[in-house]
């Protein structure tokens, strides 16, 4: 990164503190701080967005169950939209996208709102739930921002582009952490719809902000055949996903057996706090990643590195259940979050550097679309967990996601290996044809 990029001065550099002077240099980059902002308030609201449905589907309607479906309906909606609207705004431009896709999604807010008001039939709650997938993915957004502002393969753009994962990444874990409790203090203190009212008008607030500032959207790339060939026909991203997709089921196994475990002790209402600590660590964890420089070597070693990491993190959770002391577990799960945001930062440079540059914003989507889908899949197999088997037995499902995952990222590796072998022999086989058959025509010339 240039002095001119950040408008700043060496001098200035100085007088920053050390393990803050990459985020201040990133920030320095104009424009950056407002679009931040603005994506920050439009991303708060995926985390407000189901707890306020489940809470205010309950409340008015005496039904956990009604509430869950809805909100299972949404997040499949949510996985065959996402992508679609990804590709969108790749073609045409994130402000022309995205700006309307939010008021799609704000209308879906409104009309959920009001049919939970009005008592209207049930399905007209799926209907509304499912417009709101229209939500765009706007970490992935922002991320791509990032990556068309330093987009360069220099030493500073490089150590800038993962500085800058490592604060989305924080970002996502702290809109996720702080949403659910802000949804229900919302529905519980006012009245049932004001989290998703709430939600609704920080999306659209957030999304006008984030779409205004135009100087640093990236450009819009002409069609071509990245363009026009599905991310997922290649074959390089498919292993990312799965690992991603296992990474989602260490995600929702570990909030279901954390509320199991301490409802079965009576203290339910405490879980929030403790699932709060695996979200803190994950963020502190990838705040302080984003001050060091990456380290050498190829990223796909690197991500099945920190994907072990997180494996061998994720048995902390057992052991400490097996103790029975909530405390104990909030404690490992600090620990064990510190081992999330590596394997997330690392994995989302290597599907930067998989997915053509046109096709990114899409690429990012489909690695939130199976996070979600691990998400759903931990949901469901630590519920049977739960309902099926002593309590502390529901934390043996995040350590075996974690291990598939793991798996999974070594494949990546070594398929790498192997197809960077067999590209250098094939390289070898055409450099040494054209020598043969410069030996062939000598005796005949003779």
């Amino acid at each position: 990164m240039t002095a001119e990029k950040t408008g700043r001065t060496p001098g200035a550099r100085q007088r920053v503190p050390r393990l803050l002077a990459p985020y201040v240099r990133l920030f320095a980059t104009p424009g950056t701080r407002a679009f931040t902002v603005g994506n920050l308030l439009a991303r708060l609201p995926i985390g407000i967005f189901t707890v306020s449905a489940v809470v205010m589907i309950a409340t008015t309607r005496g039904s956990y169950a009604l509430a869950g479906a809805v909100s299972a309906t949404g997040l499949v909606a949510v996985a065959v939209v996402g992508p679609l609207t990804a590709r969108l705004i790749d073609r045409y431009g994130q402000a022309r996208i995205a700006l309307p896709a939010a008021l799609v999604a704000v209308a879906g807010a409104l009309s959920l709102a009001a049919c939970v008001r009005l008592g209207a039939p049930d399905w007209t709650l799926f209907a509304s739930h499912a417009v709101m997938a229209a939500t765009p993915n706007t970490g992935g957004m922002s991320r791509a921002r990032w990556a068309h502002l330093f987009r360069t393969d220099s030493a500073e753009d490089t150590a800038a582009r993962h500085t800058a994962n490592s604060f989305e990444q924080a970002a996502d874990e702290l809109c996720f952490m702080s949403g659910p409790p802000l949804a229900a203090l919302l529905c519980t203190r006012l009245f049932p719809e004001s989290g998703t009212l709430t939600g609704a008008v920080l999306l659209l607030t957030g999304m006008l902000i984030f779409t205004g500032q135009r100087g640093t959207e990236p450009p819009v790339a002409r069609r071509t055949a990245d363009r026009t060939a599905p991310s997922l026909k290649l074959r390089a991203l498919l292993p990312l996903l799965v690992s991603f997709l296992c990474v989602g089921c260490v995600f929702g196994s570990l909030e279901v057996a954390t509320i199991a475990f301490a409802d079965v002790r009576g203290q339910q209402a405490a879980a929030g706090l403790v699932l709060a600590c695996q979200a803190t660590g994950s963020a502190m964890a990838g705040l302080y990643l984003g001050t060091v420089r990456p380290p050498s070597g190829p990223v796909a070693r690197r991500f099945a590195r920190c994907a072990g990491a997180m494996a061998l993190l994720a048995l902390l959770p057992l052991g400490a259940a097996a103790t029975g002391s909530l405390a104990v577990l909030a404690v490992a799960l600090l620990i064990a979050g510190m081992g999330t945001a590596p394997t997330m930062v690392t994995g989302m440079t290597l599907i930067q550097r998989t997915v053509p540059a046109a096709r990114l914003n899409e690429g990012m989507t489909w690695q939130v679309t199976a996070l979600l889908g691990g998400v759903a899949s931990g949901s469901a197999v630590g519920g049977w967990a739960a309902d099926h088997l002593p309590a502390v037995t529901g934390f043996t499902v995040p350590p075996a996601a974690a291990g598939l995952a793991a798996a999974t990222a070594f494949a990546v590796v070594v398929r790498s290996v192997w197809s960077g072998q067999r590209t250098k022999e094939r390289t070898e086989e055409r450099a040494e044809e054209p020598a043969k058959g410069r030996r062939a025509v000598v005796p005949s010339g003779e």
